[in-house]
């Protein structure tokens, strides 16, 4: 006899919230298989970090190098889990689940599929693109490859790159999909025209490079990371868009197995290939949820963290004299005494303060 879904579960509301949750199971469970695999052959040809004596600027660490010297070594592009977890299993809820709801009779498997033109395939272009980029510059700098000193791309090198892949998107929202608004929480929406490019791609750039800035202790990013799609999790799907909050719950519970073994001390590291990549994508899933705003409360570690970075290499070139003991500002707390467990642990907590404030105003005053 055949038993459809709706019979098991009653209304359509369950169901989505079922396949959400569903979703993120199977992406944690898939990339806490995946890991062992990828740990495995990071190890065999190691594929490890090598830390470094001099700043951005080319001046002399006082702090990171020797309080992280016992990293040397640690494998990196341990992000690759995360974002190929999700591309696998993305896949195989769009063409292998059906093919099986079909053999077995029943319509569950089927509903759990996501991929979606209107929700899943700009961000999940984000994830991968992003991805592969961040792992050419991860295995550059660890083979020590490249013009740049000690091996990967030069900043500016990476910084087109990054450029490049988020004035596409930008155009692919303003042009095809014809979107210029912005939504103010509790105001309303407002229309801004070709403003709405330089805005998309700034948002990107800010998401990525504050990802790459916060990945610098155990455990730290990819917590702030889980976190944040949580929330966008709960954004998406109270906007209706299912396939999308399943996708960023896809993402959150394969971080959350990528951060079993990336708590501290550490059993690999995040690399590029992980920590633009998931930025990027959360700067896209904040684009087509409409929740820039939202988005900056959110991960406003991000802003402490990118503004503690900008303003050391600001007053280091023009004063010649450092505001921080170390930047980004998750240093300078080491350099003041503080162990990386308990800088990680409290800005997982801040962050969870303002995750839970930034769902409040988004929530309330999405209008």
């Amino acid at each position: 006899m055949y038993i459809g879904v709706n019979e098991i579960c009653g209304s359509p509301e369950i169901i989505n919230v079922l396949k959400v949750m569903l979703t993120g199971m199977i992406a944690f469970m898939v990339a806490f298989l995946i890991t062992p695999i990828w740990t495995h052959f990071l190890y065999k040809y190691k594929l490890g970090i090598k830390i470094k004596n001099n700043g951005v600027q080319g001046d002399k660490l006082q702090f990171v190098n020797t309080l992280h010297a016992d990293k040397s070594g640690t494998p990196t592009m341990g992000g690759v889990i995360v974002w190929v977890s999700v591309f696998l299993f993305i896949l195989a809820s769009h063409y292998i689940f059906p093919l099986i709801a079909n053999l077995m009779n029943t319509e569950f498997l089927a509903r759990l599929d996501f991929l979606s033109r209107k929700q899943t395939w700009l961000p999940l272009f984000a994830l991968v693109a992003m991805g592969v980029l961040g792992l050419f510059d991860d295995v550059m700098s660890v083979r020590g490859w490249g013009s740049n000193k000690g091996g990967g791309m030069r900043f500016a090198a990476r910084f087109w790159w990054l450029f490049a892949i988020a004035a596409l998107g930008a155009w692919w929202f303003y042009a095809k999909l014809g979107w210029d608004m912005i939504h103010v929480p509790g105001v309303g929406d407002f229309g801004i025209g070709l403003w709405y490019i330089p805005l998309f791609i700034g948002v990107i750039l800010f998401t990525a490079f504050s990802s790459n800035e916060t990945d610098g202790l155990d455990g730290l990013n990819a917590g702030v990371l889980m976190m944040a799609f949580s929330a966008f999790t709960v954004i998406a799907f109270s906007q209706n868009k299912v396939n999308l909050a399943a996708f960023c719950l896809a993402i959150s519970g394969a971080l959350l197995a990528f951060l079993w073994f990336n708590v501290y001390p550490a059993r690999f590291f995040m690399g590029d290939t992980g920590a633009i990549s998931l930025g990027a994508t959360l700067g896209v899933v904040a684009m087509l949820t409409n929740s820039v705003f939202t988005l900056f409360i959110i991960v406003f570690i991000y802003v402490l963290e990118s503004g503690s970075a900008l303003i050391q290499m600001t007053s280091k070139k023009f004063f010649k004299r450092k505001i921080f003991l170390a930047a980004p500002i998750h240093h300078h707390f080491e350099a003041m005494g503080w162990p990386e467990p308990k800088v990680t642990m409290r800005a997982w907590i801040f962050t969870a303060v303002m995750v839970v404030l930034g769902l409040i105003i988004g929530l309330i005053g999405m209008g």
